[in-house]
């Protein structure tokens, strides 16, 4: 890695050239590919905008979150989870699993950097990263790779609901949830029926709120296990004999043996199957760890979609008026890339790469994309994989042909 300073600015602004190629994002995704790449024996630099790996799990998720699936679905490559670790490892054991695998592969995020732009210049072949700390300290960054790992999560999602900004009392996101300890004896909307509202919602329940859970749309709900294993592992091992829609009516047929009809409580279940409406809308089932049981003696509330808040109270769209203390936003996150990346023919509007899966994680020009295929840590593992062998093959034959700096490139970095 060389750096260019300009004379008269030394202190606030440098430039970066990366012999390997800089990732963008310290979660999951990020370390994986990370770690792929350091068993290649390819340099890289990975940036983060917070000050810690893994921050959507330190900082925006609510305190009792467990993996929904069993943890050798959930492990990174190259790095199995620790045998004591139970089949579910909570919220902290996966933080800890995570600062493990970020010390055995020695990767050393550059904290406290945002990515303000990415560009592909095109007379020099190169990506221009440039980032800003806090303190007003600029880098650019300049590879001849970039890898977005910033994932599918990256932002939350705040809906537009009419008198939300008039109702007076606490509204807060999901991401900044973590415990209904403080909620005891109130009345709170929770707005989606997610994993994470459901989740939010059993938590009110167990802390003695009184939880109403707005589903507004259809839902799968499915129990986490089937006969004491995985649904998600049954369904994996079905799939290798039998086609994706008799997989979905299996299911389907045993979550309604094992939790009933759940459209006698509220929930109106989608036309298509679970998996079906995973592969192709990216909706997760919700995995039931105990909601459905709340929901059913009647201390979460099921109610549909929301008219509009005035003081103190919601009205639903049938008309009913409820008066509530909080609301609890459970609707969800969504990608960042088209904030910073200035590339529209691999990434979409939506922050997501164009082309369909499996090839969704190579672009043109030296650009990656991993945790994409919402596929969780399962998917976002098969991408870094991928994306280390095949930056790998391209850094080794440079090395060969003494090619891995090219002086043109140095010509052409702009050192403030």
């Amino acid at each position: 890695m060389f750096i260019f300073s300009s004379e008269q600015d030394s202190v606030s602004r440098r430039c970066v050239w990366v012999n390997g190629p800089v990732i963008v994002g310290a979660g999951p995704s990020g370390l994986a590919v990370g770690a792929c790449l350091r068993e290649q024996g390819v340099p890289f630099v990975v940036i983060e905008r917070s000050d810690c790996i893994a921050s959507l799990w330190q900082k925006r998720t609510y305190d009792r979150l467990k993996l929904h699936l069993p943890k050798k679905f959930c492990q990174l490559p190259k790095f199995p989870f620790p045998d004591h670790f139970p089949e579910y490892p909570t919220k902290r054991q996966f933080i800890e699993y995570l600062e493990l695998y970020a010390k055995h592969f020695d990767i050393n995020p550059q904290f406290n950097e945002c990515v303000q732009s990415a560009k592909y210049d095109e007379t020099c072949r190169v990506w221009r990263v440039k980032t800003s700390s806090p303190n007003g300290f600029e880098v650019e960054y300049i590879s001849q790779w970039l890898v977005v790992a910033t994932g599918e999560n990256a932002e939350r999602v705040v809906p537009e609901i009419e008198g939300l900004e008039e109702f007076g009392g606490e509204v807060i996101h999901a991401c900044d949830y973590k415990s209904g300890k403080n909620y005891k004896g109130k009345k709170v909307v929770v707005v989606g029926c997610g994993n994470s509202g459901m989740e939010v919602s059993l938590d009110l329940s167990n802390h003695g709120a009184q939880p109403s859970i707005v589903c507004r749309s259809s839902v799968h709900v499915l129990p986490r296990e089937i006969f004491g294993k995985s649904t998600f592992e049954l369904a994996m091992l079905m799939m290798k004999w039998v086609p994706l829609w008799l997989v979905d009516k299996i299911l389907l047929i045993l979550a309604w043996f094992i939790l009933g009809n759940i459209e006698n409580y509220g929930l109106k279940r989608p036309s298509i199957g679970p998996l079906e409406l995973k592969n192709k809308h990216g909706k997760t089932p919700v995995l039931d760890i105990g909601a459905l049981e709340k929901i059913r003696s009647g201390k979460v509330k099921v109610v549909p979609g929301i008219k509009k808040f005035s003081c103190g109270t919601v009205e639903l769209v049938t008309g009913e008026k409820l008066e509530i203390d909080s609301v609890v936003l459970a609707t969800g996150y969504c990608s960042n890339v088209p904030y910073w990346l200035q590339e529209s023919e691999f990434f979409s509007n939506n922050g997501f790469p164009k082309a369909q899966i499996p090839n969704n994680w190579k672009g043109k020009s030296g650009l990656y994309a991993i945790g994409f295929t919402r596929k969780g840590l399962a998917g976002a593992s098969a991408d870094a994989i991928n994306i280390a062998q095949d930056i790998g093959k391209v850094y080794k034959e440079d090395l060969k042909q003494k090619k891995q700096k090219v002086p043109t490139h140095r010509r052409c970095i702009s050192t403030f």
